[in-house]
């Protein structure tokens, strides 16, 4: 995909979607700045990236929600070429539960960390004329989710925000889009259907397999076909592709358009 050698962070990556994405860039030869908030599982996960790619990765245990945590990345990222933004979801309930603070916690994570580390990083990538972002977000910025308010909220700004960015970096060479997930494998989707069952009274085993039938694939999507599209759009390839929300939910979102 012409990005050997490049360097990427990807933050939340020590298992689920963000993994996906690094093992993916790995696989293609781009060294690796990966985040999450447990350095346990961060470390195990850069092992075996390192073990089965032999490319560079360096380790930052830090919560890129804050301002804290960006900073510490940031100071071991170094140059970035390729930046895969990322953070867990906000947990579901009722929109007549959710207060201020809910709704700044939920910006804080799903909207302004992104915005800041774009900030922070895009215009060094202007400067060299060559750099990918792609943020993670969700189907619910296309078909809001009831009970995912919070994440509909904060992923709606979002998208905004690179809406405009993204028209005005892509003569630079910097390439940025947004890659929304359906249902994939993940502890997220274990969550929800947890979530679920707990309103239903059914088995979660059950309302998975319910779930499950709502996709036109029939399943939920896994993890490395999740990463092998992120490493698709940053690719060289990429190039026209400019400020778009690519939709991976094995057809769950139905709309001519």
């Amino acid at each position: 995909m012409g990005i050997a050698g490049r360097r990427a962070l990807v933050c939340a990556s020590s298992k689920g979607l963000g993994r996906g994405c690094a093992e993916a860039l790995a696989a293609e030869g781009v060294d690796l700045v990966l985040n999450a908030r447990s350095a346990d599982t961060l470390e195990v996960t850069a092992e075996e990236i390192r073990a089965v790619h032999g490319v560079k990765v360096t380790t930052v245990p830090a919560d890129v929600t804050t301002d804290q945590g960006r900073a510490a990345i940031l100071e071991q990222a170094g140059d970035l070429d390729i930046v895969v933004n990322n953070a867990g979801g906000p947990p579901p309930g009722s929109w007549r539960d959710w207060d201020r603070d809910a709704f700044i916690a939920a910006f804080d994570a799903n909207a302004y960390a992104a915005i800041a580390l774009m900030q922070a990083t895009v215009p060094a990538m202007c400067d060299r004329g060559w750099g990918r972002v792609v943020n993670i977000t969700s189907v619910s910025v296309k078909q809001p989710i009831g009970v995912l308010g919070l994440s509909n909220t904060a992923r709606a700004a979002l998208t905004g925000f690179v809406a405009g960015i993204a028209r005005d970096v892509a003569d630079q060479g910097v390439v940025i889009n947004n890659l929304l997930p359906g249902l994939h494998a993940t502890d997220r989707t274990v969550g929800l259907d947890t979530y679920e069952s707990s309103l239903t009274g059914e088995g979660v085993a059950d309302v998975s397999a319910r779930r499950q039938t709502t996709i036109p694939a029939r399943r939920y999507g896994s993890t490395s076909e999740f990463g092998a599209t992120c490493a698709f759009m940053c690719s060289v390839q990429a190039g026209f592709m400019i400020g778009q929300n690519i939709l991976l939910d094995g057809g769950a979102f139905n709309s001519t358009l």
